[in-house]
């Protein structure tokens, strides 16, 4: 069967690997078509648009892009009638997404969206239109199984956290020297949250000659951008593309929020959550999701409960990402944030999202 899946940004790239996988073990004659990633690309099929093209975030940012954010819909749109593929999978990303999906509906084509959108927290007039033209959903995190029941959306499908297929068991060679404990830094995959987060986050290197700073960099990015941000003459560097290497011999880490939270708990390495955005989208957000939600981190999300400390906008200054830094330190601390990564865990269940997210979508189509 021919798939044509669109991934937007770096954590959707990476579960669109995965899929692709899983997909081609229940179909060895999988055809694939997609925006995505060099994840993605390593696999096979034809990419169309690179991730690095797409990610922008944001109210008053996509306002700022909207003739980019249309030109590539209708792009998207004529790609998938020229190709008709038997389903069309929407990976996270839902502003884009859940457009063509909606679209691909009217089209006869099977519409898939992977990873729910927040509607727990905002936007829930969206289900409405969601049980009308999908086909399928498949969601990921185990307290949204309450929230699709309440809201009777019978092809809304449990499939578990991908992540956990994600990182893998097996150990990670070094990638750097172990003369004194490495701090994970991890400003985010989109440069305008690298832009916010990581001068921050060079600060905190700066007052710490006693350990080793490390930024999750990606090459997609760019090296240029990075150099502009970090002083040649410090005690950081860049590991491009080795996030996971880096978080599995990382003491500790400070992380921009999103789905590196839940990435840095599931390698059990210590963190403050940081996130600085336009004040405007800011103020837009809080508006919309008004008193639903307390936390943004993935972790806390889950455990619902403060498991690590967020620090966000006006929190997010030198002096509290100093307190927080040196609380990663207290053995006391650590351990209790360490129990709190093992309930999240528990919560998640075990690995097997994508081979079940792959057999739903088999499911979908021969339907």
């Amino acid at each position: 069967m021919k798939y044509y899946l669109i991934a937007g940004e770096a954590s959707g790239d990476l579960l669109g690997a995965h899929l692709m996988c899983a997909l081609r073990e229940c179909d060895p004659q999988a055809q694939f078509r997609f925006w995505g990633g060099d994840a993605m690309a390593q696999l096979g099929g034809t990419p169309v648009r690179h991730i690095r093209d797409l990610a922008i975030m944001g109210f008053v940012e996509v306002v700022m892009h909207l003739r980019t954010v249309l030109g590539n819909i209708s792009l998207c749109k004529q790609d998938i009638q020229q190709w008709h593929p038997d389903a069309v999978i929407g990976i996270d990303y839902p502003g884009f997404n859940l457009n063509i999906e909606k679209w691909a509906h009217e089209q006869g084509i099977k519409a898939i969206h992977y990873v729910s959108p927040q509607l727990w927290a905002w936007k829930k007039g969206r289900l409405k239109g969601m049980r009308q033209y999908l086909d399928r959903l498949c969601y990921i995190l185990p307290f949204e199984q309450q929230f699709y029941a309440e809201n009777r959306m019978p092809q809304a499908t449990y499939v578990g956290h991908p992540l956990l297929d994600a990182i893998p068991t097996a150990a990670h060679p070094t990638p750097l020297p172990t003369d004194r404990p490495v701090i994970a830094l991890l400003p985010g995959s989109r440069k305008q949250e690298i832009r916010n987060s990581l001068p921050y986050m060079v600060r905190l290197a700066q007052r710490h000659p006693e350990y080793r700073f490390a930024v999750a960099g990606m090459t997609l990015v760019g090296k240029t951008f990075y150099d502009k941000l970090i002083p040649s003459n410090g005690n950081i560097e860049v590991l491009y593309d080795q996030t996971y290497p880096l978080l599995s011999q990382a003491y500790a880490a400070v992380v921009c929020s999103g789905t590196a939270t839940l990435e840095t708990a599931l390698f059990h390495v210590p963190q403050v959550v940081c996130y600085r955005a336009n004040p405007v989208s800011i103020a837009i957000a809080k508006a919309l999701v008004g008193k639903r939600i307390n936390h943004i981190a993935l972790v806390d999300l889950i455990d619902d409960s403060e498991v690590v400390t967020e620090l966000l906008q006006g929190d997010f200054n030198d002096e509290r990402l100093e307190h927080e830094f040196q609380q990663l330190t207290d053995p006391g601390c650590r351990e209790t944030m360490l129990e709190g990564y093992r309930r999240v865990e528990t919560k998640l269940g075990g690995p097997g999202a994508s081979s079940r997210t792959a057999q739903a979508i088999i499911d979908t189509i021969n339907a």
